[in-house]
């Protein structure tokens, strides 16, 4: 039997230049696909979405969150990227058992999907076991939207620089629980590279990720971590090509980030947390002027809110205060370079080929699955709406996501998300955090911790 679901009468933007946006218009989805985008789309015996007066588009892509640090959600909000290193690399991550992990991931997920991500990439560097892994794959697995699982090992593969091999393990969860790509929930490397790990290691930790055959993602240019050219060095050893992503690149050179260029690679931006933590100035227009047309990402909870909506404001806002710096006479100029759209495509269409599902998402084209979210203000906050590229940038908040769809399942509703019992959810994050801070409290180099923000750890230096 045929499903069939109209999503009707709202603004559509649906990211694909060729069917571009309707100010009024229907998505008609058939068997979890986008079959048809118009205006007044006629179909019998479909259910139907109010869509009226909001606005339908292509769910979000987040290309790079430390999802199971939900449970320590905002301790590190006053932290530099040193501290976070210290306190959570080096301190809590290693008091978390798999039940934990799993927690941070179900809760951390669920965070994304209630706000429009409807596909997320979990960069987990906290699965130390195999029992972790396990752990964090069946959150994944259970919250309803699609996701990439990158494996990264756990604590103790981040004692910086570490000569700890990426853990093995990886080959037994892609056998276990990765056999088509056609799932909801793919695997990728996640890759420490030469910042994190010995250039020895980092080697054969490459040689892993080719035998494994998935994508990697790796972080470059944080801070004072990525001024050693690790792009470079990378370019040398055979280790850049268009199956990696590069993380952050705020501290590396201009012929580093031709490189990637050159080589296909991606770019995943995380501006609010780089501003923060003192990654240095967000990459995204010095990687436009290299041609490369970034994604966005969240990075970590610990510091800062789970929404592409806080993201997209905060990369649009720092770039452009960047651009009118270098204005002799700032405001006067023609045209701003970084518009609404192209942040919203950076939130969508690019995060899917960050991800190597542009095929599937990232934009309401015929064929693609229907990964989509709709827009409702419940106010007049879009009242009226004249601009909605920029009513999603400036405007929009989770508050404001509706309805959301993974696949042509709709699993939010009316605002509501559908079949999650998220007291439980709460219930286990509570539980989590709880666990670490009290085995935080024996651990003599980290006994002051606590979650409620005086807490300070020592900070780490770039070696």
């Amino acid at each position: 039997m045929t499903d069939k679901t109209l999503i009707r009468g709202g603004t559509v933007l649906t990211l694909d230049p060729h069917l571009g946006d309707l100010g009024i218009g229907d998505v008609l989805v058939v068997d979890g696909k986008i079959a048809a985008v118009g205006p007044n789309i006629e179909v019998d015996d479909a259910r139907v979405i109010d869509a009226a007066g909001g606005i339908v588009m292509p769910g979000f892509i987040d290309t790079h969150r430390h999802t199971w640090q939900a449970p320590v959600r905002l301790i590190a909000s006053d932290w530099t990227l040193g501290q976070y290193i210290t306190g959570l690399h080096l301190g809590l991550s290693r008091y978390f058992r798999p039940e934990d992990t799993y927690a941070g991931n179900l809760v951390g997920a669920l965070e994304a999907l209630d706000s429009g991500i409807t596909t997320l990439l979990d960069w987990n560097h906290n699965v130390d076991t195999p029992e972790h892994s396990d752990a964090a794959v069946a959150a994944l697995r259970e919250f309803g939207g699609r996701a990439i699982f990158a494996h990264s090992g756990g604590a103790r593969m981040y004692q910086v620089p570490s000569t700890v091999p990426h853990d093995r393990d990886v080959l037994r969860i892609r056998d276990q629980y990765f056999s088509s790509d056609d799932q909801l929930v793919t695997l990728a490397f996640a890759a420490r590279g030469p910042q994190y790990a010995s250039k020895e290691t980092t080697i054969t930790d490459w040689e892993l990720a080719r035998e494994l055959g998935t994508r990697i993602t790796v972080h470059v240019g944080d801070g004072e971590w990525g001024k050693n050219r690790p792009v470079a060095w990378m370019h040398a050893n055979g280790l850049t090509s268009d199956k990696v992503t590069y993380i952050h690149c705020n501290t590396i050179s201009d012929d580093e980030i031709q490189i990637i260029a050159d080589t296909g690679g991606t770019v995943s931006v995380s501006a609010d947390i780089e501003m923060q933590m003192g990654h240095g100035w967000p990459a995204t227009g010095r990687v436009l002027d290299h041609g490369i047309r970034p994604s966005l990402s969240i990075d970590v909870c610990s510091s800062n809110g789970g929404d592409m909506f806080g993201a997209m404001k905060a990369t649009i806002g720092v770039q452009r205060a960047l651009d009118n710096a270098t204005e002799s006479r700032p405001g006067e100029q023609d045209r701003l370079r970084l518009s609404c759209r192209d942040v919203v495509e950076f939130a969508t269409i690019e995060g899917a080929r960050a991800t190597g599902l542009d095929h599937k998402v990232g934009s309401l084209s015929i064929g693609k699955d229907a990964d989509l979210i709709v827009l409702k203000d419940r106010g007049v906050t879009f009242a009226p709406l004249n601009n909605p590229t920029a009513a999603v940038v400036y405007a929009a908040h989770p508050g404001m996501v509706n309805t959301v769809m993974v696949a042509g399942k709709v699993v939010k509703r009316d605002g509501q998300l559908v079949g999650i019992d998220l007291s439980r959810a709460r219930r286990l994050a509570d539980d989590a955090r709880d666990h670490v801070f009290a085995c935080a409290a024996q651990d003599p180099a980290i006994r002051d911790a606590t979650p409620d923000g005086t807490w300070f750890p020592a900070t780490a230096v770039a070696e």
